[in-house]
C-alpha cells in the first residue's frame, strides 16, 4: 500500500484491530514467524510444516518429515534453518534452500518445546514430557545429549540451614517443563512444573539462579527480540514480565542476581486460563489466547493496562504470534485448524496525492479545458519506444531490498528459493500432479490415475470422462 495515501496517525498505531484474513493448509496447530517476518512457519497435526509468504498469503515451501502433530518450531537468526520438533519423539533440522534435513534427533519421550541457539543452528534444547531437559549439540558427527538440571539453585542464605530431607526429595522430583536460550545464547531459561524459574549455565550446564516466581506450573516463557524481557505464562492464570540483568557481563557474580515480576496480567473478572503468550515487535505490548474462550487480549506494558480485546472468529485459540516488525498477529484456532490473522486496515487519503486534489462523496461534472486531452502524434509515441528499447537493463543486479535486516558482519538475511510447483490442495492425497496447475483425481482403487471413463468403461469421451482439478493457489 502506497504510504502517502495513508493515515499518518494510523500508522503510528502499535496493535492491531480487527481481524483481516485467514490462510489455511491443513489443520495448523502451532505457528512461528522468522526474525525478518517474510515468512510464517505453521506445524499440522500430520506432521506436515508449511511455510506461508507473508506478503502474498501463498505457500513457499512444504516440508514432511515427522509423522505425528508438530508440537514447536524455532528459526535460525538468519532465517535458513527451521528446528521442528514432534509428539513423534523426534526433532528435525531443516535447511530451507533444499528443503532437505539437516539432522533428526529421537529422543526417549515425546518432546514438549525445542529451541534453537541464536547463534548456531545444530545447538538446541528441549523439555520433554515427565522428563529432564537436555541440550542437544548436533555439531559434529555425533549427536550430544546432556542432561539439564531441574532442581532449585538455594541462595546463600539458606546454606547455613540444613535442608531437610523431605525438601530435597521435592526438589528431586522438580521436572522441567519449558526452556529458552538467552540472547547471548550463554545460558538457559528454564520453568519447573513447581514454580521455579532457573538460570542455568550452558559451558558447565549448572544452575547458577533460581527463584520461584509463580505457585503452578510454569506452561511457556518467551523473550522479547532484543532478549531483555520475558513472558510467563503459568497455570495460576496470570501472566507475568520480567526484565533480565545482564547476565553476559564479565564481573557477574551469581549471588548478586535478582530477578523480580515487573507486570501480573489477569483476568480478574472471568477468572481466565491463558492458553499462549507472545510480545509485540516492540516488546512494549504482551498478547495472550485465552482458554474456553475466543476472545485475544493485548496489554500495554508501561501501565499495566489492557487495551485491546480482539474478537474474531467464535473459535477458540491456541498458538498465538506477533509480527516481529508489524502491528500483525497470527494465530490457529483449534477446531478448524485455520490461522486467523489480525491488522490494522488503514483507509486511504486520496487527497494526499497533489495538493489541489479534492475528495467528493458523489460524482460531480468535470470541465475540461481545451489541450487538457491532447492526443500525441503517432510519430513522437514511436519515436519514444525506440529510444526506450536502446537502454540497456541490467538483469543480473541485484539490489538490497530497503528494511532487510543484516546482520553485524554486513550479511543479508538468507532468501528462501520459490518454487511454482507447489501443490496447495486440502486434501491433496486424493490428487495426483499432472501439470503445472493441473491435478487429476487418484482412482478409487488406487491403482494410478482416474481418467473417469464412460458408463461402458471404453465408449467415453475425452471431454466426459477426463475430470481435471485446478489446484487452488492462495
Amino acid at each position: 500500500m502506497n504510504l502517502s495515501l495513508t493515515d499518518p496517525f494510523v500508522l503510528a498505531q502499535d496493535y492491531p484491530e480487527s481481524t483481516t484474513g485467514s490462510l489455511r493448509s491443513g489443520h495448523a496447530t502451532c505457528v512461528r514467524f522468522n526474525r525478518k517476518g517474510d515468512f510464517l512457519a505453521a506445524g499440522r497435526v500430520d506432521g506436515t510444516v508449511v511455510i506461508f509468504d507473508v506478503e502474498t498469503n501463498g505457500v513457499a515451501r512444504k516440508l514432511k518429515g515427522h509423522t505425528r502433530q508438530v508440537q514447536s518450531l524455532s528459526w535460525s537468526r538468519d532465517g535458513r534453518y527451521l528446528l521442528t520438533s514432534s509428539q513423534d519423539w523426534k526433532c528435525n533440522i531443516w535447511d530451507l534452500s533444499t528443503g532437505s534435513i539437516v539432522r533428526s534427533v529421537r529422543f526417549e519421550a515425546p518432546v514438549y518445546i525445542a529451541e534453537l541457539h541464536p547463534w548456531n543452528h545444530l545447538i538446541f534444547v528441549v523439555s520433554l514430557f515427565e522428563d529432564q531437559p537436555l541440550l542437544v549439540d548436533a555439531s559434529g558427527p555425533k549427536v550430544i545429549k546432556s542432561n539439564l538440571p531441574s532442581a532449585p539453585k538455594r541462595n546463600q542464605y539458606d546454606e547455613d540451614e540444613p535442608i531437610s530431607d523431605k525438601q530435597a526429595a521435592q526438589d528431586a522430583k522438580q521436572t522441567t517443563t519449558v526452556s529458552v536460550f538467552t540472547a547471548s545464547g550463554e545460558h538457559i531459561l528454564a520453568g519447573t512444573n513447581k514454580g521455579w524459574l532457573n538460570i542455568i549455565e550452558v559451558s558447565t550446564r549448572t544452575t547458577i539462579y533460581s527463584t520461584k516466581i509463580c505457585t503452578g506450573v510454569v506452561i511457556y516463557l518467551r523473550l522479547t527480540g532484543s532478549g531483555r524481557d520475558v513472558v510467563v505464562n503459568a497455570q495460576d492464570r496470570i501472566i507475568r514480565t520480567i526484565q533480565l540483568p545482564n547476565l553476559s557481563a564479565a564481573d557477574l557474580d551469581p549471588d548478586t542476581i535478582d530477578i523480580e515480576v515487573e507486570h501480573k496480567f489477569q483476568d480478574v473478572v472471568n477468572k481466565l486460563s491463558w492458553n499462549h503468550v507472545a510480545f509485540s515487535s516492540t516488546g512494549e505490548y504482551v498478547t495472550a489466547s485465552t482458554y474456553n474462550n475466543h476472545d485475544i487480549y493485548i496489554w500495554e506494558r508501561n501501565h499495566g493496562s489492557l487495551v485491546k480485546i480482539l474478537e474474531g472468529p467464535k473459535e477458540e485459540h491456541g498458538v498465538v504470534e506477533w509480527h516481529p516488525h508489524r502491528p500483525l498477529i497470527a494465530a490457529c484456532g483449534l477446531e478448524s485448524g485455520r490461522i486467523h490473522i489480525w491488522s490494522i486496515m488503514p483507509s486511504q487519503r486520496w487527497s494526499a496525492l497533489a495538493p489541489d486534489f479534492v475528495e467528493v462523496e458523489e460524482n460531480v461534472e468535470y470541465i475540461e479545458y481545451e489541450d487538457e486531452f491532447d492526443i500525441h502524434p503517432q510519430e513522437e509515441i514511436h519515436k519514444r519506444r525506440l529510444d526506450l528499447e536502446d537502454e540497456e537493463v541490467d538483469v543480473l543486479t541485484v539490489e538490497p531490498v530497503k528494511g532487510e535486516i543484516v546482520d553485524e558482519e554486513g550479511i543479508s538475511a538468507f532468501r528462501m528459493p520459490v518454487q511454482l510447483d507447489l501443490i496447495d490442495s486440502e486434501s491433496e492425497e486424493e490428487f495426483v500432479a499432472v501439470g503445472r496447475g493441473e491435478m487429476r483425481r487418484k482412482s478409487p482403487s488406487g491403482q494410478g490415475v482416474d481418467y473417469g471413463l464412460g458408463e461402458e468403461g471404453v465408449g467415453g469421451s475425452d471431454a466426459e470422462g477426463k475430470k481435471k482439478v485446478k489446484s487452488r493457489r492462495r
